[in-house]
């Protein structure tokens, strides 16, 4: 919204995110995400045995998906995929009329996650047609595949004075900064040549998105000063 057509003029961009006070994120990590839904008529689990099932077609699309995209994955640039959610069906003995999954594809390269985001139609498009070819009645399956994630990637020269200016900060708080390559908030200005960089928010954690996920106040305040001392320095109001 902010970086939309006509919005606010922003000559840099300072974005808030991870617990690694040392972490300088310059680099933005483009992603593809998707939501999957196979339709069908759905049925009774014995009446109708047969008719095609979204989700055994949503099985299919997972196993077919997986190989592919791990031999792909397993060379060249860093590239990921996961399958974050699914769901769908009413009951044990109801043949569903829909079953849908969401995907997350990431590259550092562009082109890179172009290539799995190929790998993916291909194999859900397969995993429609396999299904519908050993149904023994009613309609077919159809597919809907809508893109709900879109974040471009884009790199900066480390020389870039907001750039070295968070390092000298973050050296100031007694860390030696680490420049990485992230899925931040700062992925679209990067992307559109507006210098941006994402600090930490400070604290300690770990477990990330997992039911383990844990963080700590510890020593929080450090990330604060930091971002403001950042802010006021990048805005030109301290010499």
């Amino acid at each position: 919204h902010l970086f939309r057509a006509n919005g606010p003029r922003i000559d840099s961009w300072i974005a808030v995110d991870g617990g690694d006070d040392a972490r300088i994120v310059t680099g933005a990590l483009g992603s593809h995400r998707y939501r999957v839904v196979f339709r069908g008529p759905g049925g009774h689990s014995w009446g109708d045995f047969g008719k095609a099932n979204p989700h055994h077609a949503l099985g299919r699309a997972i196993r077919l998906f997986d190989g592919a995209a791990d031999a792909f994955t397993r060379k060249g640039t860093r590239t990921s995929y996961n399958v974050g959610r699914i769901g769908g069906g009413t009951s044990v003995n109801s043949i569903p009329f829909e079953s849908w999954m969401e995907v997350d594809m990431r590259s550092e390269s562009p082109g890179r996650l172009l290539e799995i985001d190929s790998i993916f139609q291909v194999t859900m498009l397969r995993a429609l047609s396999e299904t519908n070819l050993i149904r023994r009645g009613g309609d077919s399956l159809t597919l809907e595949l809508v893109r709900i994630g879109d974040r471009p990637s884009g790199k900066q020269s480390p020389t870039l004075p907001l750039i070295q200016r968070a390092m000298s900060v973050t050296a100031y708080f007694g860390d030696a900064p680490v420049l990485v390559t992230s899925s931040t908030d700062s992925n679209i200005p990067i992307s559109r040549g507006v210098p941006a960089v994402t600090i930490s928010r400070g604290g300690i954690g770990g477990g990330t998105h997992s039911p383990q996920e844990w963080w700590l106040d510890r020593d929080g305040a450090r990330a604060v000063k930091r971002a403001l001392l950042l802010l006021v320095l990048e805005a030109g109001l301290a010499d």
